[in-house]
């Protein structure tokens, strides 16, 4: 069976390489040449555990390859996979131009059957502007070509993205027809032979569930976030207060970790197309414009924190971030609290130092050379006034506080992510802030 996967980003070279880990014959195709002219050489642009060594596994065994040409991509392919991006536009509503063109481009060039599936992140009926673009390109050239097209959403967290597309929870499909159900059942059976199951729906119940499971995480963070702010003003321990409501079964114990936001390239941008789809539909989703406002208000929370400890006297005082990725194991700062924590520490003219494992190439791209880039943890102590605990990247679990204290100017610490025990830092001759925590 060959597929073809159409953008190289991180959902469709995650979804192009997994495939062809299980033997299917994929082309991936982009438009960006020097995107596609790493790919060819083994070399991905994004960071993604274990996906290099994969993708050069694949590579090597003639399953996987890149062109710039769509034309030349769905030769003789059964299933093509738009996973172009959707970025929000000024309203929140999701930019649907490069889904429609990759449909339009498809309608140009397909020479017999099929099936379209959207992989990418998109607005429940989008599948019938798909079908209706492919549609107007063959009426152009007189032909009559039959089409399916259907609605597959992933479901991948970055930083373990190959262990859930081979292990899935569950695979969405939403199909309008028993040839594509019959495809997509094909595809997926090396997946179902391991008991994971493949839920068959309507295209609009599909589309309507990867925003619904998006936007219900974003609501778990958030909420948590709203119940920490409350317990250091009450003088609870989010920390009991999160394994006393996670050990209902009800409830569960995932998502409800306070900390100072969601970020990343889906929860902000689903939250807000999903508020403006209800929006153009003369609903008003309350729920989750009051969790797309905590999230907002929470992104600043250590910036407050430090505020309110030193009081207005702060410019000139250097801070150091351990962490700039908007989470451990990927190099992703699209929303990250730590660009508007940033942002706001630069403006008081604070001065800030930086360390982050995947991410400050990233940074540095982003915002350039307004901050100061270490080589460690112990680096980015150095000389700094106290230390934001930003990302809790593994390697930042265990530092040696001794000499922690021995570089800050003040030995306090401003934990973002409740990485740490207070006891333990306060005995340690520390100051410790941290989130829901007295």
């Amino acid at each position: 069976m060959k597929i073809t996967i159409v953008g190289t980003g991180y959902v469709g070279l995650v979804t192009g390489t997994c495939f062809a880990e299980m033997g299917t014959d994929v082309c991936c195709v982009d438009v960006d040449a020097r995107k596609v002219g790493m790919l060819q050489q083994g070399n991905p642009p994004i960071y993604e555990p274990g996906l290099e060594d994969m993708l050069r596994s694949n590579i090597q065994k003639g399953r996987i390859s890149f062109t710039t040409s769509l034309k030349e991509g769905i030769k003789n392919a059964e299933v093509v996979f738009t996973a172009v991006g959707t970025p929000p536009d000024e309203d929140g509503s999701a930019d649907l131009k490069y889904v429609l063109g990759v449909a339009r481009e498809v309608g140009q060039n397909m020479e017999s059957y099929l099936l379209v599936v959207t992989k990418s992140t998109v607005p429940v009926g989008t599948a019938k502007k798909v079908r209706a673009a492919i549609q107007e390109e063959l009426d152009k050239r007189g032909v009559n070509i039959p089409f399916d097209v259907a609605s597959n959403p992933e479901f991948l967290k970055e930083g373990s993205a190959i262990r859930d597309f081979m292990y899935p929870d569950r695979i969405v499909v939403g199909v309008e027809s028993e040839q594509a159900r019959e495809v997509m059942a094909r595809l997926y059976r090396p997946f179902t032979l391991n008991a994971h199951p493949v839920l068959f729906m309507d295209i609009p119940s599909a589309e309507m569930t990867k925003y619904a499971a998006n936007s219900m995480l974003a609501t778990r963070i958030s909420f948590m976030n709203d119940i920490a702010n409350l317990c250091e003003l009450v003088g609870a321990d989010v920390n009991s207060v999160r394994e006393g409501i996670g050990s209902d079964t009800r409830i569960g114990s995932k998502f409800l970790y306070p900390g100072i936001g969601y970020g990343g390239s889906c929860f902000p941008k689903d939250v807000k197309a999903l508020i403006r789809t209800a929006a153009q539909n003369n609903y008003n989703m309350q729920v989750l414009q009051a969790v797309e406002s905590v999230n907002e208000e929470q992104k600043s929370l250590l910036f407050r924190k430090f505020k309110n400890r030193f009081g207005k006297d702060i410019k000139g005082m250097t801070v150091a971030f351990w962490g700039l990725a908007f989470k451990p194991n990927t190099d992703d700062m699209r929303e990250a609290p730590s660009l508007i924590l940033i942002e706001k520490l630069l403006q008081e003219g604070c001065k800030v130092k930086a360390y982050d494992p995947i991410s400050m190439d990233e940074c540095k791209r982003r915002i350039g050379d307004s901050i100061t880039y270490c080589k460690d943890i112990y680096e980015t102590v150095a000389g700094a006034d106290v230390l934001f605990l930003v990302t809790e990247w593994t390697e930042f679990r265990n530092p040696r506080w001794e000499q922690v204290k021995q570089s800050l100017k003040y030995p306090i610490v401003f934990d973002g992510r409740n990485l740490y025990d207070r006891k333990q830092l306060t005995e340690s001759g520390f100051e410790y802030h941290g989130v829901g925590i007295l």
